[in-house]
């Protein structure tokens, strides 16, 4: 549900990845956006300078945008080496961003929080948001992210202000300085046919875009629904949500109105009219497809007597946020080694190497032994051959029935526009192609 007067925006972090595409999605809607970071890097919407630690920083931003709804995306990057700094940034700045949001009376706070912090190295399949925290977390990184998403949750409904989390997961797209970099990197030194794992874990990914788009739904429904609203959402749990078909073609469900004949004797009453009805795209049943729910299910009838609807408002929740594709998650990067592949017309002839995921993690210990030694960051690590050897696959269906959020972007046109950048950045930087 939203409010009748537009929202005035703060994007916190907004010269960084995500934050930048959730600025440049609320200009395309004609929304007032404001930035607040530690650096500028564009100049078409008005910017403050400061650090998110500071509170009285973070409020001056706050009343001279005048600003209605914070959209607080800043953190570190993942993988460095300071704690500290993940603490100052994570958890201290967002515990000053809901200061200066109480103390000027914002009603909205949008917090980007991440998958990760329910990723504990083991295989994580169709969980859904009531998988609980872990007592520890993997790294300094997922350790912030999880205390900031507590702090946010607990300060819904104090002073007047409404806060929501969303945990995007493996978020790639035009912009990003990790993901395709370090695949170059690893396609350069010749290392793309090295594989850990067997390649048969699921793995959830996220276009920026679509990520973009689920937090300004999330900030157009934070306020609270109405009991009309609620019961409309109730009604709409009983009726199946289509698959999400993006990059893959539609897939047909027969029924007994448009299906396949198949072989008969006797050919069955209204043969033609059901077999019309199967070769139509654009035939859809009389009867919507039910969604049928067993009692472990989030929307189950007891689930939501037990949390008294709470799952179905946006206030005080947590989202996973994926593209619905999720795939092998050695997939993406063969994509994209081969688009290094076809751009430098230097084709990968090796014999691919797939190393267990046991040997990976020791090799993956010996080169942060090693990192350690000598004073360098190590770019192999146990976390990260636990991280590409585990399934990761998250349950949307509570971002797609209470957001509204529907995947934009699919996979595959997704990685078209990334290394459509990634070639026009190169080109800006005067690189040789």
């Amino acid at each position: 549900m939203s409010t009748s007067k537009k929202d005035v925006y703060l994007v916190i972090g907004g010269s960084g990845f995500l934050g930048r595409h959730i600025v440049e999605a609320l200009l395309a809607r004609g929304d007032s956006v404001s930035v607040f970071d530690i650096v500028q890097r564009h100049h078409d919407v008005p910017f403050y300078s400061g650090d998110i630690s500071e509170e009285e920083q973070v409020s001056d931003a706050l009343r001279k945008s005048g600003a209605t709804c914070i959209i607080h995306t800043a953190s570190p990057l993942h993988g460095l080496d300071d704690p500290a700094l993940y603490w100052k940034v994570n958890v201290d700045g967002t515990q000053a961003v809901i200061n200066a949001a109480l103390a000027n009376g914002v009603p909205k706070l949008v917090y980007t929080s991440s998958a990760g912090v329910v990723f504990n190295g083991n295989d994580l399949i169709d969980v859904d948001e009531r998988l609980p925290g872990l007592e520890k977390a993997m790294d300094p990184y997922n350790e912030s992210k999880a205390k900031a998403e507590e702090i946010v949750l607990a300060a819904n409904g104090k002073g007047g202000l409404y806060t929501v989390a969303l945990r995007p997961a493996g978020i790639f797209g035009p912009g990003d300085r990790q993901f395709v970099a370090g695949l170059f990197q690893t396609w350069q030194r010749g290392q793309s046919h090295i594989q850990v794992g067997d390649n048969t874990n699921l793995f959830d990914w996220t276009y920026v875009g679509n990520c973009a788009y689920a937090h300004l739904l999330a900030a157009d429904r934070l306020v609270p629904h109405s009991e009309k609203d609620l019961e409309r959402l109730k009604d709409e749990l009983h009726v199946g949500l289509p698959s999400i078909n993006a990059t893959t073609q539609r897939r047909r469900v027969p029924t007994s109105l448009a299906r396949p004949l198949g072989p008969y004797v006797t050919p069955p009453p209204n043969a033609e009219k059901i077999l019309a009805n199967w070769e139509d795209p654009a035939y859809e049943p009389p009867v919507p497809r039910p969604a049928v729910r067993g009692k472990f299910d989030q929307f189950s009838d007891a689930a939501l007597a037990r949390d008294h609807d709470a799952p179905l408002q946006v206030a005080g929740q947590v989202f996973f946020i994926t593209n619905g594709e999720p795939t092998g998650f050695w997939d993406m990067p063969r994509v994209l080694y081969g688009c290094f592949d076809a751009h430098f017309q230097r084709p990968n002839t090796k014999r691919r190497w797939i190393l267990p995921q046991q040997l990976g993690l020791l090799l993956g210990s010996a080169a942060e032994w090693w990192a350690w030694l000598v004073g360098k960051e190590p770019g192999f690590t146990r976390y990260r051959v636990s991280y590409s050897c585990a399934w990761r696959c998250f349950n949307i269906e509570k971002a797609r029935r209470v957001l509204g959020y529907e995947p934009q972007v699919g996979l595959e046109e997704g990685l078209e526009r990334t290394f459509e950048w990634w070639v026009a950045e190169r080109q800006k930087a005067g690189k040789a192609q």
